[in-house]
């Protein structure tokens, strides 16, 4: 199965096979660390989500907070990370070496970290649903 059908059947898991505009759900890993996934937008053929890491602590508040955007597509059960903090339109390869100093493979470098945050939350994470402001 390739990585991003993969990540496709794990996001439709941690969405609970529910994806509603609007929907938030949590994964609270520990007391410090927690990961959130938005439902940003829903069309017929794909939706949109963002999927980000927090911390609560005032240690980790300033450092690197990774977040993605990733667009499932339902008619080919597909998940593609479309943009990854600053890089905003991934390419399937980069040159190397390049001016932003992007891997060669650095989209299947993401959707390979978004396989193993998705793992994470399903295997540790203690869920949190809110939909459209209300939490449930």
């Amino acid at each position: 199965m390739s990585l991003c059908a993969n990540n496709y059947l794990l996001l439709l898991k941690v969405q609970a096979n529910n994806i509603e505009l609007g929907q938030q759900r949590s994964f609270f890993i520990n007391d410090h660390l927690s990961y959130i996934v938005t439902v940003n937008e829903v069309t017929r053929y794909t939706s949109l989500l963002t999927f980000e890491q927090k911390s609560s602590t005032t240690t980790f508040k300033h450092a690197y907070h990774p977040r993605m955007s990733i667009r499932l597509y339902h008619d080919a059960q597909m998940a593609e990370v479309i943009s990854n903090q600053d890089i905003q339109q991934i390419k399937p390869r980069y040159d190397y070496p390049n001016k932003r100093m992007h891997q060669q493979d650095e989209k299947q470098q993401i959707n390979q970290f978004l396989n193993e945050w998705l793992q994470l939350c399903l295997e540790h994470g203690q869920v949190s649903l809110t939909l459209k402001g209300c939490q449930l």
